[in-house]
């Protein structure tokens, strides 16, 4: 018996791996969080038990898995995005280390990767930047020492931050001193949703532009010169004078 932590994706159904729907498909016991995984991700399952996880805390989850555990049920536990990526898996993780029950992380597609795909960017372009930080704004919990938003907009990477568009004016004002106001910005609201939407901008205009979008939750905040730029350098991998290994004799 293993329990499957599976990453569904950012909410396309067909934006899941083989490798997910194949467990989905094939396990007994399906546990998903209904808030974030669309119903459409679970279509083709023949589990005998599906539980949507929405409104259970953690020692009722970890019961339903010690409960599949006794019976030798498999589990299919079915997470937004990537599981390792404020899946709250962690915490489950330890539970199931006590009780020894195994498990395997399957990965999905970030919603930051479904962003980048709406906006036809790519996140690292040479000479403009080459490191992408992922984070999330830390208003209601702090943030570990050394992690504050400032101190990451000082890298001037590009910046993926979720949980955040409902603090906007606050995040802007930490990242003017490091971008400046002229730098661009996406808020991408539900990417890869039916009801996906969008908005461009700079860090001078954007939150009048979100205002009139009315975004106030489940949106990703993306940061950095890449988002509007032309001006790159070329890359190596494919340069002309560049010796692959199998350009070698």
């Amino acid at each position: 018996m293993t329990v499957y932590f599976i990453g569904a994706g950012p909410g396309d159904p067909e934006l899941i791996t083989v490798k997910g729907q194949r467990l989905i498909r094939s396990c007994p016991v399906i546990l998903y969080a209904g808030s974030l995984v669309p119903a459409a991700v679970l279509d083709g399952h023949r589990a005998e038990r599906v539980v949507n996880t929405a409104e259970l805390h953690l020692q009722q989850i970890i019961a339903l898995l010690a409960e599949a555990h006794a019976l030798g049920q498999d589990v299919a536990r079915v997470h937004s995005g990537d599981p390792s990526l404020y899946g709250a898996i962690g915490e489950q993780i330890r539970e199931l280390r006590a009780l020894n029950i195994p498990f395997e992380i399957v990965p999905g597609v970030t919603a930051t990767a479904a962003c980048a795909a709406l906006l036809e960017a790519e996140l690292t372009l040479p000479e403009v930047a080459q490191t992408v930080i992922l984070t999330r704004y830390g208003h209601n919990s702090p943030m570990p020492a050394g992690e504050e938003l400032g101190a990451l907009a000082s890298h001037r990477a590009t910046l993926a931050i979720h949980l955040g568009v409902q603090h906007l004016p606050r995040i802007i004002d930490e990242l003017l001193p490091y971008y400046g106001a002229d730098c661009p910005i996406a808020v991408v609201h539900r990417a890869s949703w039916p009801d996906q939407d969008w908005v461009r901008g700079t860090l001078a205009d954007i939150e009048a532009r979100v205002a009139v979008k009315g975004f106030r939750r489940t949106a990703l905040i993306l940061v950095g010169r890449v988002l509007a730029t032309d001006d790159f350098a070329q890359s190596a991998l494919y340069a002309e004078a560049t010796r692959h290994l199998y350009r070698l004799d």
